[in-house]
This record gives C-alpha cells, structure tokens and sequence, in this order.
C-alpha cells in the first residue's frame, strides 16, 4: 500500500511538473523569439529613414561601443536595460528606454519610429534587455 501511494505520488508530480512547466517553455521561446526578432530589426531595419540602422551607431548588435554620425563616440548598449529611466539633459526631463530608441530613430536614423506599443519595440526593447542580462539595476546611471 505504501509502495502504491508513493507510486501514485510520483506519477502525479510528474504530471503536475509537465502541465506546470509547459506554459513556461512556451514563454521562453517566446521571449527568444522576441529577442532575436528584435536583434534582426536592430542590425537590419532602417525604419524608413536615412539608410541607416541601430547598428551603424551602435557596433556589433550594441556590444561594443559606437559612434554617432558626426563621429561623436557612445558608449556600448550592454547594460542600457539596467540604466533606464534616467535623466536627458537634452531634454531636461527622465526618458526610458523606449524614448531613447524613440530618439534614436527620428534622429540619427532620420526614421519613422516604430509606434510605443507595437511589436517592433517591443521586439527591439527585449534585444536591449537582453544585452544587460545579470547586470544591476542603477537607474539614471551612466551607460558602460
């Protein structure tokens, strides 16, 4: 009886950890399909602007650092997810992350950003999240 329940037990948890897990599996492949839509939109699309794309600033897919079009050096994109929001000076106000690429885009890519609730930035924000995986959070901090 005991070796019954015990068998009874253990099927049962492997049910539950199946039934349970499998909605996760399912969330994580689809956050890295996110992120790696989201790195293709980063080194590919220009947004219909200028011709150029988040990665003619941003070398390496954001890994490394950069330059802006006047040559003007900028730091890499590897802990961007962790600094957000921070203050603009330019702005005088705090932006998130999704202002930034916002600005990025209408500006040095002369593009139409993608609208703040659409699957490109969504895609895109998930890229830059991922660059700064393990990193810690400080907010308004500078970029590495």
């Amino acid at each position: 009886m005991f070796v019954k329940r015990i068998r009874n037990s253990t099927i049962l948890l492997a049910f539950i950890s199946v039934v349970v897990a499998a909605p996760f599996t399912g969330y994580a492949e689809s956050l890295n399909q996110a992120v790696e839509s989201g790195k293709h939109l980063f080194m590919t699309a220009n947004f219909n602007g200028n011709g150029r794309t988040c990665n003619s600033c941003h070398m390496a897919g954001g890994t490394t650092a950069g330059k802006l079009p006047d040559g003007s050096p900028i730091p890499s994109l590897n802990n961007a997810a962790a600094v957000f929001p921070r203050y603009n000076r330019r702005q005088d106000k705090v932006i998130t992350l999704l202002d930034q690429v916002h600005n990025c885009v209408a500006g040095a890519l002369q593009g139409t950003p993608p609208a703040y609730d659409s699957a490109e930035m969504v895609d895109l924000i998930s890229y830059l999240s991922s660059l700064s995986q393990g990193k810690p959070l400080n907010m308004g901090g500078k970029p590495e």
